[in-house]
């Protein structure tokens, strides 16, 4: 593993080179759970898990065969890596970017969640693309062939040490995720950008609308203590003993502030 904390799953602005100075913001002993409402690789949760920084983890996202990756990892490490290694290998058999494409047909089919982790592995730059019918539709890295079965069976399987018997996984809107919190969690949101979450080739398989986020934080604000992070900035004391907390990171701060700070 490259990296100290697994990361199994590949995905363009995954914060886990940013997790260090992301942590760094969030005092031990003070919260026992962490919830990802926008997990997609959960870079925060495995370094989270790595350093034992919380007794429970919830990682959920609204894109059902991602949460299934995760719930193999969870439940069944070995067969995911298994699948995932006969998806590499069939490449070899003669045009990879030609089974490539074979393989994104047949998951806009079946939603079938190893070949979800062998096309994020194997797309332009991990980064995910889908059409505005929300097909999966990025193109083949041609510079590379994906991480290698053995790389990732070892990512799977330390994710799976790290998390399981602790973690929660859910496929579900951010809102009905957020319900969940209460005193003692801690929920990291990183939700997706707003110029890129809509249009032919967007980036997520849904965005979030400013009125959405807005109610969701005035709910927070009744219910504990939001603080927000924006290049981190932001002071230790600013969390509260027994309260819930909540960083929400990549949004547009200028029109939430005023709501943060109210």
């Amino acid at each position: 593993m490259r990296f100290g904390a697994p990361h199994p799953i590949p995905y363009q602005g995954s914060k886990r080179l940013l997790a260090p100075a992301i942590l760094s913001f969030v005092p031990r002993d003070r919260f026992k759970r962490l919830i990802e409402p926008f997990a997609g690789s959960a870079a925060i949760t495995l370094a989270t898990a790595q350093k034992h920084m919380f007794e429970q983890y919830v990682i959920a996202d609204l894109l059902k065969p991602l949460t299934d990756i995760w719930q193999e990892i969870l439940r069944h490490p070995a067969k995911l890596g298994e699948t995932y290694s006969a998806l590499w290998y069939s490449q070899l058999k003669g045009d990879p970017a030609k089974r490539f494409n074979e393989i994104r047909e047949q998951f806009n089919e079946d939603q079938e969640s190893a070949k979800l982790l062998f096309l994020l592995a194997r797309c332009v730059k991990n980064a995910v693309r889908f059409s505005a019918t929300g097909q999966f539709n990025q193109s083949p890295d041609r510079r590379r062939r994906g991480m290698c079965p053995d790389t990732m069976d070892q990512e799977i399987r330390a994710a799976h040490r790290l998390l399981n018997g602790k973690c929660r996984v859910i496929c579900s809107d951010f809102r009905e995720v957020l319900r969940l919190a209460r005193r003692n969690d801690l929920v990291y949101m990183d939700p997706p950008y707003q110029g890129i979450s809509g249009g032919r080739d967007r980036r997520y398989i849904k965005g979030v609308l400013r009125n959405e986020m807005v109610e969701a934080l005035v709910d927070l604000n009744n219910r504990g203590h939001y603080c927000p992070v924006n290049d981190f900035e932001c002071k230790h004391n600013s969390f509260r003993s027994n309260r819930l907390a909540v960083i929400l990171t990549r949004f547009d701060f200028n029109f939430l502030r005023p709501v943060c700070e109210g």
